[in-house]
């Protein structure tokens, strides 16, 4: 079988398929304006599909803004959540008196460890 070839067309020369009884779906484009620096991104939508607010720029990655007419949608971001940090749900749980205590403690293990003069290092 090794010295027989396969006869047929050539894989990814054409495609088998056509587009006859295709129906295309509506679309529509729109148009969404950089905050930073005001580069317009277009881009195509399905003409039924919920398309956002806010787009990521394609530049500078800053938030991009959905533009209807000359104007661009107002976005309001004051139900967004703020991202808490590690030190916000620390102080959820201490004060800071008490962080400072176990610094202390902390701190005088580590030298107490190591073996040096406390007095050098305190001042």
């Amino acid at each position: 079988m090794a010295d027989r070839s396969l006869r047929g067309i050539r894989l990814g020369a054409q495609s088998l398929q056509s587009e006859e009884g295709v129906v295309f779906h509506e679309r529509v484009q729109k148009t969404y304006v950089c905050t930073a620096c005001e580069r317009e991104t277009t881009l195509t939508f399905a003409a039924d599909a919920e398309f956002p607010d806010t787009w990521e720029c394609r530049t500078c990655g800053e938030e991009a803004v959905l533009r209807v007419g000359e104007s661009t949608v107002t976005v309001d971001h004051s139900a967004d959540k703020v991202a808490r940090t590690h030190w916000d749900m620390l102080l959820e749980r201490r004060t800071i008196p008490e962080l400072e205590e176990l610094l202390e403690e902390r701190l005088a293990f580590v030298r107490a460890r190591r073996g040096g003069d406390t007095s050098k290092l305190s001042a």
